[in-house]
């Protein structure tokens, strides 16, 4: 029995004060469920430390990020599973499950002891619970889209799908104020923790001290996830107030809603098609945007560039402040010259000047590392003797001198390139017109190893040193800092915040009209299903491995920018795809037309 459209001159009326509040209550919702989950991602080099402490600094970071990625990778089954209920037994009550476990796994890690306390147990159940996340967020997007693109006039389905489209900046924005007022209070109020190694003995730096860690960095992390229970209690109140779609009453009272809407929206090619595209030729290139504009931008001015923690999250948190009027305003444009060409205009500019604008965040965040990286640097190596440090599950031993040489080199952000030596030769490094000798870590043992890394260390850091590379963050005093969060008016940072700004509006382009361009592709009975599946693999696969999969090829490639081009490549394969089969003038569709299908 096919779904009766409502009239659409009912739908061309202004919003009611009610729609507009139960619009209101699901924006909010949504933005407590995106501050959750990028509670972690703002936080994955500190969390990292503490669960993945076993494990080098370089493998440290991959995994931190990979954790990161768990939660993105199962997105799609979250799509799945509350796709399924959504279209079955409504919205409303589809929400509040999403939202419980997203509340409750978020609590939980800030709970959960680190490496040093439960071992190997303590990693596990944090990437099982990012997963949780993963699964709840899989399926509360789709949710938000479709319950306020149902209750939007027809003709403003971009302007008020894009509220929805603001949560996850939001979210993480949220998470960014939250991060830095704690952390500020924290630090100020009490004292650094002093350090330890995994067998109980005092951890010392290169002159004998005890290592101390920032409170913030040794506990004080926890207190955003802890404290998001208050968030929780909130948001779970507001959606007990909320009504279910009238599009869904509706057609449930006719009995038209789908009995299998997996199969009817992915069963047949008719649909499947659909869902191709939209991966493809929409959710996939902007997937990358968001991530690269937004994510990684901030693990790249952290781990890069070198900016500290706080300085980065200020620089970070104005540009989301400056830029996040663009959702609405990409949205509210698309509903006059349609989604596609706003969706793959910001696609094709992000593949044009990621080249351009990284390079330059870099010139202008870290003056003195940018001049550095100007001096050529070559390390000569035997091809066989280099491998592709990308270890997810931390078993490989990278001791070969090629990549003994390739981790130094990119922990300390510099741009090199590789020549092959004849087999088995001992790497080598030049820095300028200095030569470092690398060593083979599998030939040697006990004091003869010790002795020839303190050589290697020492030789390396002296020929990076007179290159200027500034290896010491305290000795940098060109490197960009923030003192308190309005300490942006000098040039520097400005100019900071302005690049970061540039990136977000790249962001705010292909995101503001998504959600309802994914939302006219459906009839009313599989829509929620339907849209969530492609949503979900473009942004939790595609977008999701972004951060892990460009910091290993700069590492694996020995230039710290070579990583973008996994988004460079995905972003302009969408344009060329979304070109070519993404419909025109959806945004001219009344959306319950086709529910016959």
């Amino acid at each position: 029995m096919a779904y009766a459209s409502p009239d659409v001159t009912t739908r061309s009326r202004p919003m009611t004060s009610e729609e507009k509040k139960v619009i209101l209550a699901s924006s909010a919702g949504t933005i407590f469920e995106w501050y959750d989950f990028y509670l972690y991602g703002s936080l994955a080099s500190i969390i990292g430390a503490q669960f993945f402490t076993a494990f080098p600094e370089s493998t440290r970071n991959v995994f931190a990020l990979l954790a990161f990625a768990a939660g993105f990778l199962v997105r799609p089954f979250g799509a799945l599973v509350f796709g399924a209920l959504g279209d079955l037994i409504g919205r409303k009550y589809t929400f509040l499950a999403t939202i419980l476990i997203m509340g409750f796994s978020t609590f939980l890690v800030g709970l959960l002891p680190g490496y040093a306390s439960w071992g190997i147990a303590a990693p596990i159940l944090l990437i099982a619970l990012r997963m949780l996340q993963g699964l709840a967020l899989g399926g509360e997007y789709g949710g938000a889209a479709v319950y306020v693109a149902e209750h939007a006039p027809q003709g403003q389905r971009g302007y008020f799908t894009s509220f929805i489209q603001t949560t996850a900046t939001l979210g993480l924005l949220l998470s960014l104020v939250v991060i830095l007022l704690v952390t500020s209070y924290v630090n100020a109020n009490y004292p650094a923790v002093p350090q330890v190694g995994l067998d109980g003995q005092p951890l010392l730096d290169a002159a004998g001290a005890q290592v101390m860690l920032e409170p913030f960095k040794a506990w004080g992390w926890r207190i955003p996830f802890l404290g998001s229970v208050f968030l929780l209690l909130i948001s779970l109140y507001i959606r007990l107030q909320m009504n279910e779609s009238p599009a869904f009453k509706k057609m449930k009272q006719e009995g038209a809603q789908s009995k299998a809407p997996l199969k009817e929206a992915f069963g047949n090619w008719r649909n499947g098609k659909i869902a191709l595209i939209a991966l493809l030729g929409l959710t996939a290139g902007q997937a990358v945007v968001w991530y690269s504009g937004q994510f990684y931008a901030l693990f790249f001015i952290q781990n890069v560039i070198k900016v500290d923690q706080f300085s980065a999250n200020v620089f970070v948190a104005w540009s989301l402040i400056l830029g996040t009027a663009g959702f609405i305003f990409f949205g509210s444009l698309s509903d006059r010259i349609g989604r596609k060409p706003i969706i793959l205009g910001g696609c094709a500019l992000a593949a044009a000047t990621y080249m351009w604008v990284f390079p330059m965040l870099t010139a202008v965040a870290n003056p003195a590392l940018h001049a550095a990286q100007q001096i050529p640097v070559t390390v000569t190596a035997a091809p066989e003797d280099c491998s592709f440090q990308f270890n997810p599950v931390g078993t490989a031993q990278f001791n070969n001198s090629c990549d003994i040489v390739k981790a130094t080199l990119s922990k300390s952000s510099v741009n090199s390139e590789t020549v092959d030596a004849p087999a088995g030769t001992v790497a080598s490094v030049k820095v300028g017109d200095t030569v470092v000798q690398s060593y083979d870590a599998n030939a040697l043992t006990g004091d003869a190893l010790a002795a020839e890394k303190a050589r290697f260390t020492a030789e390396i850091n002296a020929a990076l040193t007179a290159a200027g590379y500034p290896l010491t963050a305290a000795d940098n005093t060109t490197v960009a800092r923030a003192d308190h969060f309005f300490d942006i008016l000098n040039a520097q940072n400005i100019q900071i915040v302005l690049i970061l700004t540039y990136l977000i509006v790249l962001v705010t382009m292909v995101y503001g009209p998504i959600a309802a361009q994914l939302v006219e592709l459906y009839p009313t009975r599989i829509r929620y299903s339907g849209l969530s599946l492609p949503y979900h693999i473009g942004n939790g696969w595609f977008g999701g491995l972004l951060p892990a999969t460009a910091f290993a090829i700069s590492a694996q490639t020995g230039n710290i920018y070579a990583g973008l081009w996994y988004a460079i490549v995905i972003a302009a394969m969408t344009v060329i795809i979304g070109t070519i089969f993404v419909p025109n003038d959806s945004h001219k569709k009344d959306i319950f037309a086709d529910d016959n299908v």
